[in-house]
């Protein structure tokens, strides 16, 4: 008992100890991977921390700078974040990882789960359409339509 004990507290005392090292050697034209150096040339291989929480993104690159131009267009129209509905950040995420858009959703969310729309009309409503092609035919025209700076109601219509 007090050797489990003993061994809990010291797990938790040095934590960095539980992580072993991976190294890199190349012999004779292969690649191995081992806990230990294992030649002349093994260089260590720094592991990213796949321990549960953190973000779904986090790994991913850096999106692409926006056109200049847009966000001259964005900064004159700031959007009013209280009037949208509230969505969790578990729901939330799921959505933009599934490239989805529902009702309450921000213009900022959408151009995550879409991008940037291809084509916008602000008269008489604030709609951000979407083509869906396959195999170069369009298939699915998508329909935005935003109220105060969320989404009212998504469209999916055929052409």
């Amino acid at each position: 008992m007090n050797r489990t004990r003993f061994l809990t507290a010291l797990l938790i005392a040095f934590p960095g100890m539980v992580l072993a090292e991976v190294y890199r050697c190349e012999n004779n034209g292969s690649v191995t991977f081992a806990d230990q150096p294992c030649g002349d040339d093994a260089r260590p291989i720094e592991l990213k921390d796949n321990r549960i929480g953190g973000r779904f993104n986090q790994n991913l690159p850096e999106p692409a700078k926006a056109d200049s131009r847009r966000q001259d267009q964005e900064a004159e129209q700031p959007e009013a974040a209280s009037t949208c509905r509230f969505i969790n950040s578990t729901d939330l995420r799921r959505y933009l990882i599934r490239e989805q858009v529902v009702r309450g959703t921000t213009r900022d969310h959408v151009r995550r789960a879409f991008g940037n729309p291809p084509e916008v009309h602000t008269s008489p409503k604030e709609v951000w359409i979407y083509q869906t092609r396959y195999y170069g035919a369009l298939y699915e025209l998508t329909y935005v339509y935003f109220r105060d700076g969320c989404v009212e109601r998504v469209e999916y219509r055929k052409p």
